[in-house]
């Protein structure tokens, strides 16, 4: 796929690149968003953009595909950009919007790196670039075709049925499409975007699992209000924990995410912390509905049984399914929960299956610590599936 010359070139001059993505993707934003502002206006999430999650998360996946190119120049490696390209079709990214990225991504390479960007460095980045975007532009045109919506456009409108606090900091939704057609087709894991109108009247997108079964017409989104604490509160978050009730209506995307539940007979696993309940609260609520009688053990870990989320639906769900087990971790236990252990979570003693299915969702240093205790436990590394709420920084903290 990638050319010997500009191969031998990449290989060369990764590592200067590489240690200058931050200042590049910076300097990238900044100069698009000045120059194209319609963009923070229904495509790219301003919180992430403050906190530079959105930029290093960029400079990460770049930089991963781009080594991988480079070590394997006759293979275009396309499993690196499945995640990307589902979150692109839920924001509704379409195929010219690489043009323009293009476009500024490297002016920046050229205004950081200076002299060093000659007219062979730039051929061979420049083939690695438009390598990335077709790959993601095809696999973007696929995941529309299956979901049945037109490039750019995922959005429907749906009925806010059903408001349920379940925390003081979490609250779910529970919505049914508004023009009374049937939902569409979903997997038990995924998310859909919501888009709302902020009060400064810009529109702002964040992603939110389904944490009810795929297969019903009502969906249910759970959201868990995000507070600052140093960095930008979440607009989304809080704007629909303020404001939307039964009967209002809510911009909502057809499903997407990669990181599905498997269908095979192996034993499964479903680690979470804090809203990483979220997905598997939905997956478990596909197995009650199909009967399955699939190995499932659901470890979660919380503050504290009144910040757990969803913990009557996991409870109540891992009671239906006959080989279901649940343990939980609070920080800060109450007497009379049953079932549950005091402090971090810890997976020594409990005799989790080596030949499992894997699944974690929740912070990132906690799903860090979570694999690495589940590798040792003899878990390979290839069954064991991460999902990431926001810009995938375990990808970009991993090429840093």
């Amino acid at each position: 796929m990638l050319s010997a010359e500009s191969a031998s070139v990449v290989r060369a001059t990764l590592p200067a690149v590489a240690r200058e993505l931050d200042r590049i993707t910076t300097r990238f934003y900044a100069t698009m968003f000045t120059e194209h502002p319609e963009l923070l206006d229904g495509m790219f999430n301003r919180g992430n953009q403050a906190g530079g999650t959105q930029r290093r998360a960029l400079a990460g996946a770049f930089a991963a595909f781009a080594g991988a190119l480079a070590a394997d120049p006759g293979t275009r490696p396309d499993t690196l950009l499945a995640r990307i390209a589902h979150k692109h079709v839920a924001v509704g990214v379409t195929g010219d919007q690489y043009t323009i990225v293009h476009k500024y991504l490297f002016a920046a390479i050229a205004d950081v790196l200076g002299e060093a960007v000659t007219p062979d460095v730039a051929a061979a980045w420049d083939e690695v670039y438009w390598l990335m975007a077709g790959a993601l532009i095809a696999q973007e045109a696929r995941l529309c075709l299956e979901a049945h919506v037109q490039p750019g456009h995922p959005w429907r409108q749906w009925t806010v049925l059903e408001r349920r606090e379940e925390t003081s900091d979490t609250v779910s939704f529970l919505l049914r499409p508004a023009d009374g057609g049937p939902a569409p087709q979903a997997h038990a894991g995924q998310y859909v975007s919501v888009r709302v109108r902020m009060p400064d009247g810009v529109h702002q997108l964040r992603q939110y699992s389904l944490s009810s079964a795929p297969g019903d017409q009502v969906r249910r989104i759970t959201v868990k209000r995000v507070h600052g604490g140093g960095a930008p509160e979440g607009e989304v978050s809080n704007l629909l924990h303020r404001t939307l009730r039964a009967g209002d209506e809510l911009t909502v995307s057809a499903p997407f995410g990669d990181v599905v539940l498997d269908e095979s007979d192996a034993p499964l696993v479903l680690v979470s912390a804090g809203i990483g309940c979220t997905p598997m609260t939905g997956m478990l609520a596909h197995l009650a509905a199909t009967a399955s009688t699939r190995s499932v053990r659901v470890l979660h870990a919380d503050r504290s049984p009144a910040d757990h989320a969803l913990r009557g639906d996991m409870t109540r769900l891992v009671d239906v399914l006959p080989a279901a087990r649940a343990t939980f971790w609070y920080e800060r236990p109450t007497p009379g929960v049953p079932g549950s252990r005091t402090g971090l979570m810890n997976l020594d003693g409990l005799g989790l299956p080596t030949d499992a299915s894997v699944y974690l969702c929740g912070p990132l240093p906690f799903m860090r610590e979570i694999r690495s205790q589940l590798l040792r436990a003899g878990i390979a590394a290839r069954n064991i599936r991460y999902e990431v709420f926001g810009p995938d920084l375990w990808l970009a903290d991993a090429t840093a």
